[in-house]
């Protein structure tokens, strides 16, 4: 599997806590505006960096949401 960069997991860190705090609310345009643009940073990194080091964009997106929404515990 692809492995993500130190970058990519910092910006999906951020698209889903973005995502986090505008779901915890009725929805409404300004609230979740945040959430979009996060998500659209984290996805145009993940084309980018699939570009840059030949990796299947794909897999480069679904290692990186591994690595942020089930990380491995501690000492494994």
């Amino acid at each position: 599997m692809a492995k993500p960069s130190e970058h990519l997991i910092q910006l999906c860190h951020a698209a889903v806590e973005a995502e986090r705090e505008a779901t915890s609310k009725p929805y409404n345009e300004e609230g979740w505006a945040p959430w979009r643009a996060a998500a659209e940073t984290f996805q145009a990194a993940v084309t980018a960096e699939a570009a840059t080091t030949g990796s299947d964009r794909g897999k480069l997106e679904q290692a990186t949401k591994k690595v942020v929404l089930h990380p491995e515990p501690a000492g494994e």
